[in-house]
């Protein structure tokens, strides 16, 4: 974890300003879920405070759920974001079909607002960090890593979200985002399979980081607005294809055999050469 993160401590401030500073990292989504915190000497020394108030700073983050410590491991940031869905309702939506089309309409407009505030607030930081992920992404598609194309997939739209420099957003878009990692919805694999839909994917999520490496908003927004409506047709696609081959397989397990041989098999005498 970067040292630069943390700040030093005013002297003779209290807990309640280490805990601040952890609030904010976690609100601004600098720490994310997951990750782990310096040890406590080390943690101590960048922030320059006593162990003692460090240690009264953690035990409170971590009696209000945003901290917690894994014995022999350490101490890590807690998945506040999956509580936004709770695992009850996650099944809920899951089971649903009239959800999966709210998530994705959801999805469109969010999405669109956050490319556009992203276009006009990125710092040269942020589109460092989102033509990074998206340098990944086309060495990923060159070496048809379908899983790690996804994976990007999830990180670029999560690097969009923090470019717009909206706490609300962020944390919104990042929970969204766990049920399209989970595969609450579908199963987003399958789109890749399809011919010439990773081409369009990618030629698309340039789309967008192309708009917001201009500081073009509108075109950043209907970007992110063209892309998702695209996805929302192929995996309808995708589903429709997934449903058809399993109705094959099934007609043709059912029959045992194919239909061709079956006739041969049954051809009447002198008749086998014509068939």
């Amino acid at each position: 974890m970067s040292e630069q993160i943390f700040d030093s401590v005013a002297h003779g401030r209290t807990a309640d300003d280490v805990v601040s500073q952890i609030e904010l990292l976690v609100l601004d989504g600098v720490l994310r879920v997951g990750d782990r915190l310096p040890g406590e000497r080390e943690l101590a020394r960048r922030l320059e405070v006593s162990r003692p108030i460090l240690r009264e700073a953690l035990k409170s983050l971590e009696g209000r759920g945003l901290i917690a410590s894994r014995h022999g491991e350490g101490t890590f940031v807690a998945d506040i974001v999956g509580t936004i869905f709770t695992t009850p309702m996650a099944e809920l939506v899951s089971k649903h079909r009239k959800a999966a089309v709210d998530y994705m309409e959801y999805r469109r407009e969010i999405e669109g607002i956050s490319a556009e505030w992203a276009a006009l607030r990125a710092t040269e930081e942020d589109r460092a960090l989102l033509s990074g992920i998206l340098t990944a992404m086309e060495r990923a598609h060159d070496e048809k890593d379908f899983e790690e194309e996804a994976r990007l997939d999830i990180e670029f739209h999560t690097a969009v979200g923090d470019c717009a420099h909206n706490v609300i957003l962020l944390h919104t878009l990042r929970s969204c985002y766990r049920l399209l990692a989970d595969g609450v919805f579908f199963n987003r694999t399958m789109i890749y399979t399809m011919p010439g839909v990773r081409a369009d994917l990618l030629s698309q999520h340039r789309a967008i980081h192309g708009a917001i490496m201009a500081g073009d908003g509108v075109a950043a927004r209907q970007a992110s607005r063209a892309h998702i409506d695209y996805v929302a047709v192929a995996i309808e696609k995708a589903e429709r294809s997934s449903g058809w081959q399993r109705v094959s397989r099934l007609r043709l397990s059912q029959r045992g055999e194919p239909p061709g041989a079956r006739r041969k098999k049954h051809a009447p005498a002198g008749m086998k050469d014509a068939i």
